[in-house]
């Protein structure tokens, strides 16, 4: 692969906005916001892979699957997370197919329906922590643990939620269809909401697990198994802080893996924000890629420049 090719990971407000009910029309609406970074770096002569979050799209999913149930057959966790890849991707693929015909950039986008291998005999197996889908009464939920096996948790005392795994990812099934898409000039879209979770069995064939991958985990996997030479984290904020929201807050716009691990172990970094961001650049810089970035979806083109956001670099020699 060309060593300027890029990994943008478009985070959950790139499709629903806070205090917005997520409607389609919002969502497509958000999408074409932020394309504009895109753009800016196929015109500076990138090669761009894009991933995204899928968190609310598989919540409101799963709520649907509840509402009717003992009405139509039940959809698994892994056929939830692959709908959502494809209806996401579908959204930023019209969208960018738009504005690149706009733009009088001749390239096309194809979404990958991407599959991603975790281990079976994972820790996070014996240890279910993410909570999906709606709420249950305690009665409720007894019943579904007893039915179904379901993992299930009380939740800050609005009611009990179904708890999953999120093993780590290892690798992209599809990898060889993104590569020969690139090579062909496309812009793909792949491992949407961490990707598809599979097992590889022992003879070799694949299974469906219900868990789910952390995106920017999966994200560092793509950018690895295509050697990337970037990888673009896009969120809420423009840069990563030490002592984040507290009076002696500080922006940082760089960072070395050494730092990096150290303020991770500081606690700096907490799991349900910008930790699994933190760990996704420290895996590709030491998987061989160059630069990480962290910042926010309006700022792409500035921290491509270097005048803003939070650049992860390898440790100083």
């Amino acid at each position: 692969m060309k060593k300027n090719v890029v990994v943008i990971a478009l985070g959950g407000n790139a499709l629903i906005g806070k205090g917005q009910a997520g409607t389609i029309a919002e969502q497509f609406e958000n999408v074409r916001k932020s394309l504009d970074g895109i753009i800016h770096c196929l015109k500076q002569g990138f090669t761009v892979v894009i991933t995204h979050g899928n968190g609310p799209q598989v919540g409101n999913l799963l709520l649907m699957v509840e509402a009717s149930r003992n009405q139509i057959p039940e959809l698994s966790l892994g056929v939830c997370v692959a709908d959502t890849e494809g209806a996401i991707g579908y959204m930023i693929q019209q969208s960018l197919t738009n504005r690149l015909r706009k733009e009088g950039i001749d390239r096309c986008v194809v979404t990958v329906l991407t599959q991603v291998i975790v281990d079976k005999c994972d820790n996070a197996f014996s240890n279910p922590t993410k909570p999906i889908g709606p709420f249950f009464a305690r009665e409720e939920a007894e019943c579904l643990h007893r039915e179904k096996g379901w993992h299930i948790v009380e939740d800050s005392h609005r009611g009990y939620r179904r708890v999953v795994a999120s093993p780590n990812p290892l690798k992209i099934v599809e990898e060889r269809a993104v590569k020969t898409l690139l090579k062909a000039g496309d812009i793909v879209i792949a491992a949407g909401g961490g990707g598809i979770p599979v097992i590889l069995k022992e003879d070799g064939d694949l299974e469906g697990v219900d868990v789910v991958i952390d995106k920017d985990l999966a994200s560092a996997v793509l950018a690895r198994d295509i050697k990337a030479h970037c990888l673009m984290m896009l969120t809420g904020v423009e840069h990563v802080f030490l002592n984040f929201k507290q009076p002696n807050e500080r922006a940082l716009s760089s960072l070395t893996i050494k730092e990096a691990q150290k303020y991770f172990r500081e606690g700096h970094f907490p799991p349900g924000s910008m930790g699994p961001k933190i760990q996704a650049a420290i895996n590709f810089l030491n998987w061989g890629g160059e630069m990480a970035i962290i910042t926010s979806i309006d700022k792409v083109k500035e921290s491509m420049d270097g005048y803003t956001g939070t650049k992860i670099i390898k440790n100083s020699t």
